[in-house]
C-alpha cells in the first residue's frame, strides 16, 4: 500500500473588484480677466455737446495769430491722415474728406509732402485750427522723414507743398524753405502718433523721436501723443468701445510708449479713427474730442505765453 496523498487546499476563487471611483481632474484656474473692473480712466461717453462747443467755438486771443497750428508726427502707418479726417468728421458733423490716406498700413510713408490741411466751416471760411501732415518716421538714415526738418517745420521754416527728401533735408537755399515764418506759421502744438497695433518701435526710430522731443522742449512747444488703432489693437475694445480704458492690454501698451519715448501717461490718448464706418458714431467723437480739446488748451496756453 502506498503513502497516502494529501488533498490540496481549497482556494476560493477572486472576487471581482469593484470599480475605482472616477477622479475629477482639479479644478483649472480660470485665465485672468483681460479688463480692470472699472476703468482707469474716466471719461463721459456720448457726452459730446459741450465739448464740441468747446472746440467750435475756439479762437486764439492774439491778433498775429490767426490759426493754432499743429504738427503731427510719428513712426509709418501710424494714422496721421486719417485722425485728421476724423478730427473733420467730428467738427462738421458728418463724414468728409480732408486728407489723403493709404487704405492699408505699409512699411513706407504714404503722406510725402508736408500738407496743410484747414477744417471748412462755411464757404470760404475755416476753422481756426490748422493740422500739418509730414512724412512718416522710418527705420534708418536713408529713409522716411528726416527729424532735421521736422525741426525746420516747428519753426516755420518749411513752406507747404515741400516734398520730402529723405537723403537730403531741406536747406535754407531751397525753394521749400520759408526764411522768416510769422507767428502764424509755427508749430503751437507738436503730436506724435503711434499705432496700438503696430509692433514695438524699434530702437533708430526712439532715437529720432528723441530728437524731435528734444527740439520742442528746447522751443518750448507742447507734446502729447495719440494711439490709434486700439480697436484693432484689442479684442475687448472692437467689441466694445468704451473699453479702452479698461483693457489691461491696452494700459501696457501707452505704459510701455511712455516709459520708450518720455511723454507722461496723462499726456496719452487713445483714439479710434474713422475707418469701417459710413456715418457719425458718438462713441467714437468722445475718444477725438478727449485728445483735440487737450491740444487746444497746450496749444493757447503756448501761445498767450510767448
Amino acid at each position: 500500500m502506498g503513502p497516502k496523498q494529501s488533498t490540496p487546499e481549497w482556494t476560493p476563487p477572486p472576487q471581482p473588484q469593484p470599480p475605482s471611483p472616477k477622479r475629477t481632474p482639479p479644478p483649472q484656474p480660470r485665465p485672468p480677466s483681460p479688463t480692470f473692473s472699472e476703468p482707469w480712466r474716466k471719461i463721459n461717453w456720448g457726452d459730446n455737446v459741450g465739448d464740441l462747443q468747446y472746440v467750435r467755438e475756439y479762437e486764439p486771443e492774439r491778433d498775429d495769430i490767426r490759426h493754432l497750428r499743429i504738427l503731427l508726427y510719428g513712426p509709418v502707418g501710424a494714422g496721421k491722415s486719417n485722425f485728421i479726417n476724423s478730427v473733420s468728421n467730428v467738427i462738421r458733423g458728418r463724414m468728409t474728406h480732408s486728407a489723403e490716406a493709404s487704405a492699408k498700413g505699409s512699411e513706407y510713408s504714404y503722406t510725402r509732402k508736408y500738407t496743410t490741411h484747414k477744417i471748412r466751416k462755411r464757404e470760404q471760411t475755416f476753422y481756426p485750427l490748422i493740422f500739418n501732415d509730414i512724412m512718416g518716421l522710418e527705420e534708418g538714415s536713408g529713409s522716411g522723414v528726416r527729424p532735421d526738418d521736422i525741426k525746420l517745420a516747428m519753426k516755420g521754416h518749411v513752406k507747404d507743398g515741400y516734398k520730402f527728401n529723405a537723403v537730403s533735408p531741406l536747406s535754407s537755399g531751397d525753394p521749400g524753405y520759408n526764411p522768416e515764418p510769422s507767428a502764424d506759421e509755427k508749430v503751437h502744438v507738436l503730436v506724435c502718433t503711434f499705432s496700438a497695433n503696430s509692433a514695438e518701435i524699434t530702437e533708430s526710430v526712439l532715437q529720432k523721436m528723441a530728437t524731435i522731443r528734444e527740439e520742442a522742449s528746447e522751443l518750448g512747444i507742447p507734446q502729447i501723443a495719440i494711439m490709434t488703432k486700439i480697436d484693432e489693437a484689442c479684442g475687448e475694445t472692437e467689441k466694445e468701445l468704451k473699453n479702452v480704458y479698461k483693457s489691461k492690454h491696452l494700459k501696457k501698451k501707452m505704459k510701455d510708449f511712455s516709459a520708450a519715448v518720455g511723454i507722461p501717461m496723462n499726456y496719452i490718448f487713445p483714439v479710434k479713427n474713422y475707418s469701417e464706418e459710413i456715418d457719425i458714431n458718438d462713441d467714437v467723437d468722445t475718444l477725438i474730442l478727449s485728445a483735440l480739446r487737450c491740444m487746444i488748451d497746450f496749444g493757447d496756453d503756448f501761445i498767450n505765453e510767448t
